[in-house]
């Protein structure tokens, strides 16, 4: 069993609960809207991480997509993915790589849902409060019998 700790659109905050959400994970995936590098250094002292670049990500040495494969699952991570109508370079590489998961972030709303074989994932907004949204992470189960994702409330 593996348990990955999912996160987006920190935009330079790292919620003081974060720590002890992700506690025991083994690896945690960031899906972009970073703000500093000093977030990625903090995520890396709780588990190994693999992140990419947001929107508004502009001084981080990290790509827009990633694929990772991890507990033999094969995970794509991009910062926007738009379910109703996906921009035609992540639709191709969604169709072409055929990842177990697709983690993405963005709409800053917890989203997820099986599509044909992929787990789509986005565990909604962690940076500082604002515009009275709902802020969350997620923690992604991975075992024989499935994926299970599992918000957790950064209220």
């Amino acid at each position: 069993m593996m348990r990955l700790g999912v996160i987006s659109d920190t935009h330079g905050y790292l919620d003081p609960k974060i720590p002890a959400l992700f506690e025991g994970v083994d690896h945690i995936l960031h899906a972009g809207d970073i703000g500093s590098p000093t977030i990625l250094s903090d995520l890396e002292r709780i588990a190994p991480i693999t992140a990419v670049l947001g929107n508004n990500d502009f001084d981080l040495a990290l790509g827009e997509l990633e694929i990772v494969t991890l507990d033999g699952r094969k995970i794509l991570l991009h910062h926007i993915v738009d379910l109703r109508d996906p921009a035609a370079l992540i639709r191709e590489r969604i169709d072409r790589e055929k990842p177990d998961v697709v983690i993405f972030g963005h709409t800053h709303k917890p989203f997820s849902e099986q599509r044909g074989r992929t787990f789509y994932l986005n565990p909604g907004y962690a940076g500082g409060p604002r515009f009275n949204l709902s802020r969350s992470v997620a923690i992604l189960h991975c075992d024989a019998t499935g994926l299970r994702p599992e918000f957790k409330a950064l209220q």
